[in-house]
């Protein structure tokens, strides 16, 4: 599908690879992109270096890098440095990598942003099926916010219509690492791991990385490194 009038869009970025794709989609959607990153206090914020790589090589409109202190509040082995990230494969129990509220507060740092710019449309990277079992990946999460957005602004109670754009919900890792290839994503710009090196260096035993590894094996493909 093709917006024919160049409208804004809000897109989530936060370097690693689904958020790649979805930035891509957007911009192959003809939307006027509008590049969102967060520095939360996450273990792995290198990251954000490889989210300004990815929007530096899509294109975007602007990009904002906003900082919050979740590690303040901690409950995650993300913004919790006592707590070790899990290595042992992904279970059926929410894992301690999970973040408490994270996608609420993203997403409400974007509809804010999107209300300043006049738009209607946010998308974000989140997938329920190869995933680590977030609430807040899962369609439900997605139309409750959809609600909440018509209710919690201006724009909304005004007659507003916020869509949140959820391109790869239902994809697979490898789907949607083909869909990636199709639109020209460098994944070699990209970092999902949720304990890299200082300099990027993969684990290679997080969640993140066993998704992102088993999804290039199932297209019979090699994971690029990751680029200086």
């Amino acid at each position: 599908m093709t917006i024919p009038t160049n409208l804004p869009a809000v897109i989530l970025v936060s370097g690693g690879l689904d958020s790649a794709v979805t930035l891509a989609l957007a911009k192959a959607q003809g939307y006027r992109c509008y590049a969102l990153s967060v520095d939360y206090g996450q273990r792995h914020r290198v990251e954000l270096q490889a989210a300004r790589r990815v929007v530096e090589s899509i294109g975007v409109t602007a990009h904002k890098i906003i900082h919050l202190d979740l590690d303040q509040i901690g409950g995650s082995a993300l913004t919790d440095m006592t707590l070790a990230v899990p290595v042992s494969g992904i279970t059926q129990a929410i894992p301690i990598t999970y973040v408490p509220a994270r996608n609420t507060l993203f997403l409400s740092l974007a509809l804010g942003w999107a209300e300043v710019l006049t738009a209607t449309d946010l998308f974000i990277g989140v997938n329920a099926i190869d995933y680590s079992g977030y609430p807040d990946c899962r369609p439900e999460f997605i139309t409750a916010f959809e609600t909440l957005a018509k209710v919690a602004t201006k724009a909304g109670v005004e007659g507003g219509q916020f869509k949140v754009h959820t391109p790869l919900i239902q994809l697979t890792k490898a789907q949607i690492i083909a869909q990636g290839l199709q639109l020209g994503v460098d994944f070699s710009l990209t970092l999902s791991c949720y304990q890299p090196s200082a300099t990027g260096e993969i684990c290679g035993q997080c969640d993140a990385c066993r998704l992102r590894s088993h999804g290039f094996q199932q297209l019979g493909l090699v994971d690029p490194p990751l680029s200086p």
